[in-house]
């Protein structure tokens, strides 16, 4: 969940800021056990897999990383885009790790981190994402 403030994202010089559109990118950890074979295993029931799935979490490896549910979820017809000129905000979400998402070709006019709204960065292409935590950015 990400709260913006009530009266809006600010520049470093308190202005309010505009954007045409908001994009969202959940990324999302999933740990799933394997049999001897290597194959993924599958269940009758969440509390039938909890012992095994705890065993694979315990190793904070993940077996499958997905943006938006699935994936490929933002990919082909599903791409984010947004047209020259546009102000795009970009909210980015990970619940389990410390990731490090990527503008190609571009950069984040103003980045806040996680739980930080008062000060944004500016002007950066790479921002981090602290675990359990979400970060916005405005470009």
């Amino acid at each position: 969940i990400m709260v913006l403030p009530r009266d809006g994202l600010k520049d470093d010089t308190g202005k309010p800021l505009t954007y045409d559109k908001v994009m969202y990118i959940g990324e999302q950890d999933f740990y799933v056990p394997r049999d001897e074979k290597g194959a993924f295993k599958s269940y009758e029931s969440a509390l039938e897999s909890f012992p095994e799935v705890e065993a694979v979490m315990r190793t904070l490896t993940p077996t499958h990383v997905v943006f938006n549910g699935s994936a490929g979820a933002l990919t082909g017809d599903n791409a984010l885009t947004a047209k020259v000129g546009e102000k795009v905000l970009l909210v980015h979400s990970q619940a389990n790790r410390d990731t490090r998402p990527h503008l190609i070709g571009g950069h984040g006019d103003f980045v806040w981190g996680t739980r930080q709204v008062q000060h944004p960065l500016r002007a950066i292409s790479k921002h981090g994402s602290c675990a359990g935590g979400s970060q916005r950015a405005a470009f």
